[in-house]
């Protein structure tokens, strides 16, 4: 395995935003008076791309321009952490002379906003919104290889979806499994599973 960039999912990987992040869903959910739902109803959507096509699915109806609004109202207010080591190793990928590398199935601005609340910074952030189609395509991984100027079998992917292992599979970049995710399924297959974000370190010499 040749691993000579990292890029990161944020959700469930990075940030434990496991119940911030839904309920934000469902607070804007009821303030565009749609039906009733839950955390797991968001979670089960996750899937169908940035915030504004989950928003509308959940409403179940078109947003009028400015809507999709209420759910960055409820971002903006939310309290969410890092989990345990994501900032040391962070910091030590940067110590390396190498970008810190953002790919997520939410929006861009969704992510900056995230990211900001955890105190955490990436150079490159790559949303939902700026890719044709979401993960588990390959689009944002070889979107990030370009950014990274890099090829794509040179990079490794850390998530703890399915979702994201698929997307870096199909981009013919390697794969590992964030064990400490809330979405870890150890049954997915995985060129690696990691049980901490450090233990990434080891692959970049």
């Amino acid at each position: 395995m040749d691993v000579r960039n990292v890029v990161w999912d944020m959700d469930g990987t990075l940030l434990d935003s496991t119940r911030v992040v839904p309920e934000a869903f469902v607070r804007a959910v009821a303030a565009l008076g749609g039906q009733p739902v839950d955390v797991d109803d968001v979670v089960a959507a996750y899937w169908r791309g940035t915030a504004e096509v989950i928003l509308a699915f959940l409403v179940g109806r078109d947003l009028r321009p400015g809507e999709h609004e209420a759910y960055y109202r409820e971002l903006d207010s939310v309290a969410v952490a890092a989990y345990p080591g994501v900032a040391e190793t962070l910091a030590a990928i940067r110590a390396k002379g190498l970008p810190v590398a953002v790919f997520t199935g939410a929006s861009t601005r969704a992510a900056r906003v995230l990211l900001r609340a955890a105190t955490l910074d990436a150079d490159i952030v790559i949303g939902g919104d700026q890719v044709d189609r979401p993960k588990p395509a390959a689009d944002g991984m070889l979107l990030a290889a370009q950014r990274l100027t890099t090829a794509p079998d040179h990079l490794i992917l850390i998530g703890d979806s399915p979702l994201d292992l698929q997307a870096a599979r199909v981009a013919g970049s390697n794969n590992a499994s964030a064990a400490w995710g809330h979405m870890y399924d150890p049954n997915e297959p995985a060129d690696i599973t990691l049980n901490t974000p450090q233990e990434v370190l080891h692959l970049l010499g």
